[in-house]
């Protein structure tokens, strides 16, 4: 049983999440006054608003949903959250399959170097004038359609379009499918995918530096990207609200 102390926070939490686990009690009833200090972040981070509640739960969601991370319980409470606050499945649906996108910097961190190990060891890939010709064509043509879809074009990707043009060509296919939808606003699509990258998890500069850009370019003010970093940070916290319930059983298990 919690006492008055708990309870108060408990109910303080509940406030601005509306959602509560067996992770969080157990951090509750071991450190409160840690709980009561994580609390004053929380709302340090999400407390004035500058994103919609909702938006705000798209991020937290997307961030526990990175297959650098994918931590359940936060997935769960955040998807709970964000309903509870008038997201739709549809919306939410997006935020998950966005995701996906932190895949492709295994290429554009490999592509690169590839290039220059070629170039060191003199490894040349021989075509004949017309295919070379035929090859360069294709490849301004998957440029020029992306840039049409997208609105941007970054120097990151012209080591993958040189190499393979039918993988880029295709993996543009697949990610266009978020970027063509309706669904969320794009300046908040932007600030999304700018969320996984930046994360702890992953830390991944050049994916940070192109989506935070490309949602300022779509209106996104400087409150709303430090909300969304300041939100991100957070995930700190997940591996605190699994070691304390396990921490919690082992305790009582002992007793």
């Amino acid at each position: 049983m919690l006492h008055d102390t708990q309870e108060k926070l408990k109910e303080r939490f509940l406030c601005t999440r509306g959602v509560w686990d067996e992770d969080w009690e157990a951090v509750l009833r071991q450190t409160p006054a840690y709980f009561e200090s994580y609390l004053n972040l929380r709302d340090a981070a999400q407390g004035r608003g500058w994103l919609p509640p909702k938006v705000q739960e798209f991020i937290c969601i997307a961030v526990a949903a990175c297959t650098t991370h994918i931590h359940s319980p936060a997935i769960r409470s955040h998807i709970q959250a964000a309903r509870a606050v008038g997201a739709t499945a549809d919306e939410i649906t997006e935020v998950i399959g966005l995701t996906y996108l932190v895949g492709i910097h295994t290429v554009t961190l490999g592509a690169p170097i590839l290039l220059e190990l070629m170039a060191e060891e003199r490894i040349n890939v021989e075509v004949d004038a017309k295919e070379a010709e035929n090859l360069d064509r294709e490849r301004q043509r998957i440029k020029d359609a992306f840039i049409r879809s997208r609105g941007f074009w970054t120097d990151s990707w012209n080591p993958l379009l040189e190499l393979d043009p039918t993988f880029f060509q295709a993996y543009s296919d697949f990610s266009a499918n978020a970027s063509a939808s309706e669904t969320l606003e794009p300046k908040y699509r932007e600030l999304i995918v700018c969320a996984f990258d930046a994360a702890t998890t992953h830390l991944y500069g050049r994916g940070t530096r192109i989506h935070m850009r490309n949602a300022l370019r779509l209106g996104a003010t400087p409150n709303e990207v430090m909300e969304m970093l300041e939100i991100t940070s957070l995930m700190g916290i997940d591996g605190v609200t699994v070691a304390s319930r396990l921490l919690l059983e082992q305790v009582v298990q002992e007793n």
